[in-house]
């Protein structure tokens, strides 16, 4: 009921949302103040916001629960889309880049649009990988319970979500020095698979993009809006580069002080001509998000 309502509003916007939400909702599921008042506004405004990140599809259960969000999300570092069951009514085109020519499949409440390829390929991967090299790797799928929490400092039940995973295989290197890693990238490099690091963690993935995801989706909306919606972007530094160059503009959230109030919202200095750098701290940063939101419209 809460997507077909959610769709039932599409007519209202002339743009999607996309926000890296990876360092404003943490994996224990502190949110920074405001986040839940401004995706409350987005809904009240019609306006889609679609959170991206690198967790899993299970991990998103409670942050999602938590904003009342019922819109698409990106998972798993540009791995796949997830849409609520009947959020568009509308059948994806089918695309090459998708794995084995397959426009959809469902993953647990989700129907999911695949860019990457889907486990235990990259399962696989690392370990064809980790023999070739001869580097020593431990994926965390592998780990008895109480290790798998201390290696990613989650409580267990976070933990156990943290490496169920649709897509990407999350591991650590075992005792290999820095040109043992440089070795195992190059040779990833050479087979199209995308090594990330997460921390003291990587992730191994084939195929991600977030270009590509956020491409998609896009097509999906502007099919249900019978026009093009334009995508805009937020992201904190570190998690822009992707999201910021899939999308139309983009809003990147830093952790400098705020602006005096005596400074207009305008002349906050843009990075470009296409992205405007406002203070994650300030005390109204989600109005002023909003307001630069209304002035695009």
């Amino acid at each position: 009921m809460e997507a077909r309502k959610a769709e039932n509003r599409l007519h209202q916007t002339s743009f999607i949302l996309y926000i890296a939400i990876d360092d404003l909702i943490s994996a224990r599921g502190k949110m920074v103040p405001g986040l839940d008042e401004f995706t409350a506004a987005l809904d009240h405004h019609g306006i889609p916001a679609v959170l991206v990140t690198s967790r899993t599809r299970l991990q998103m259960d409670d942050p999602r629960r938590k904003l009342s969000h019922n819109h698409p999300f990106i998972a798993e570092g540009g791995c796949g889309v997830f849409l609520p069951e009947d959020y568009f009514h509308l059948r994806p085109h089918a695309s090459h880049a998708q794995p084995r020519g397959t426009p959809t499949v469902r993953l647990g409440r989700f129907t999911c649009l695949p860019v990457a390829q889907q486990q235990p390929a990259a399962s696989e991967a690392l370990e064809t990988l980790a023999a070739e090299t001869g580097v020593s790797v431990v994926p965390l799928r592998s780990l008895p319970p109480r290790e798998l929490a201390q290696n990613t400092d989650l409580p267990l039940r976070e933990a156990e979500l943290a490496r169920q995973r649709d897509f990407d295989e999350l591991f650590f290197f075992a005792g290999a020095t820095e040109e043992d890693i440089q070795s195992f990238q190059a040779a990833a490099r050479t087979q199209n698979i995308q090594l990330r690091q997460r921390g003291v963690l990587w992730s191994l993935a084939i195929g991600p993009s977030v270009r590509h995801c956020v491409s998609e989706l896009s097509k999906l909306y502007d099919r249900a809006l019978r026009s093009h919606a334009r995508t805009i972007a937020i992201a904190t530094p570190g998690q822009e580069t992707a999201l910021f160059a899939a999308c139309d503009r983009a809003i990147l959230l830093s952790d400098k002080a705020g602006h005096p109030a005596d400074t207009p919202l305008d002349e906050a200095q843009p990075r470009s001509s296409r992205v405007m750098e406002l203070p994650l701290r300030a005390d109204d940063i989600w109005d002023q998000v909003l307001a630069n939101l209304s002035a695009r419209k």
